[in-house]
């Protein structure tokens, strides 16, 4: 499959999500994540959901790096350059949406150490672990510039495609978490 066709069908399926589906389908998502071997690592770099685009809530999977006194990071974008930092998530961290409706940091520590697992936002995924985001390849870039240790999760309401489009830049998934089954490439 493309990433056209790919980004219209699944964006359109999301649609069809009402909110109870999609917290529903996140509490699920977050509860099989306690399943995946990350739990010794310490910092965790994990997006806020864009509720426009009925994202994956990662809401319940930030509360328990929290109870587990992990390192939370989030990103922000610059949409200007298309590069990505990551900052510290505490409790004094304000949040705002960006003119693409990603809560983003407006304050905070701009982080430079070694992540050690990224949640990675994304549309559709295939059996290899090959994912589809939505197109700006933000995650794809920060990946290139970083250790290859990273352990990296995506998320997704749905089932693997057998074959999606993949581009030489494109990273490869290591687990994508989904409400029925937790998928390992």
């Amino acid at each position: 499959m493309n990433k056209i066709k790919a980004r219209k069908k699944y964006l359109e399926l999301r649609k069809k999500l009402d909110n109870d589906q999609i917290l529903l389908k996140s509490n699920t998502i977050s509860n099989n994540v306690l399943n995946i071997p990350i739990w010794e690592y310490n910092f965790y770099h994990i997006y806020l959901p864009i509720q426009e685009k009925f994202e994956v809530s990662t809401i319940p999977i930030i509360n328990l790096l929290n109870r587990n006194k992990k390192k939370v990071l989030i990103p922000k974008c610059d949409f200007k350059n298309g590069t990505m930092k990551s900052f510290l998530l505490n409790d004094k961290t304000i949040l705002k949406k960006n003119a693409y409706g990603i809560p983003e940091p407006v304050n905070g520590q701009q982080f430079s150490g070694e992540i050690d697992v990224m949640f990675i936002p994304l549309l559709a995924f295939d059996i290899n672990g090959n994912r589809i985001g939505y197109g700006k390849g933000f995650y794809d870039k920060f990946l290139s510039k970083q250790n290859n240790q990273i352990v990296k999760i995506g998320l997704s309401f749905f089932n693997p495609e057998n074959k999606i489009q993949k581009d030489a830049h494109d990273k490869t998934l290591d687990f994508c978490v989904t409400p029925n089954k937790t998928f390992s490439f």
